[in-house]
């Protein structure tokens, strides 16, 4: 699968979709009834039955992969993002206070959202903070990284 992942790297969403569909469905299916064998035949004291029995209990969101082109197979890149602040836990000490460090990590994931997204976050930000007011609860999840849309120079000038 790694392979398959290396293949489609770089594809569009709707491209590596389709492949996955193809190609990684079937190994999907085939490792999910080769763990369940193994399982049924190992006793509950083994020490393999756990890490089998950790990815089956998690069998649906790890094969969400070949429901969804956007999915990546491993969390590589979120662990590789939150890198930084891993290094400089010392100084998130003194965030002030315990809200200020809750409210410091809610910007900081909001903002690595962004760039994974590939979003200049100062824009993004910008955009969120000048429209957020006027926007109605229920439209709130538009303003998330991932379905944000830049405004356009036509709106920005009806804006003005």
């Amino acid at each position: 699968m790694f392979e398959i992942e290396r293949d489609i790297y770089g594809l569009s969403a709707e491209e590596r979709l389709q492949i996955r569909r193809e190609r990684s469905a079937p190994l999907l299916t085939d490792l999910e009834a080769w763990l369940r064998a193994e399982a049924a035949g190992l006793s509950r004291s083994s020490n393999v039955i756990k890490p089998i029995n950790y990815l089956l209990n998690r069998w649906d969101g790890f094969a969400r992969l070949v429901h969804d082109g956007r999915i990546c197979m491993t969390n590589n890149a979120a662990e590789r993002a939150l890198r930084c602040f891993a290094l400089g836990r010392k100084a998130w000490l003194f965030a002030g206070s315990n809200h200020g460090a809750e409210r410091a990590a809610v910007m900081a994931t909001l903002i690595m959202t962004a760039r994974l997204n590939d979003i200049d976050p100062k824009a993004w930000l910008a955009d969120v903070l000048a429209r957020i007011a006027n926007m109605p609860q229920s439209r709130l999840h538009e303003l998330l990284p991932w379905n944000w849309t830049p405004p356009t120079s036509t709106s920005s000038a009806q804006a003005a």
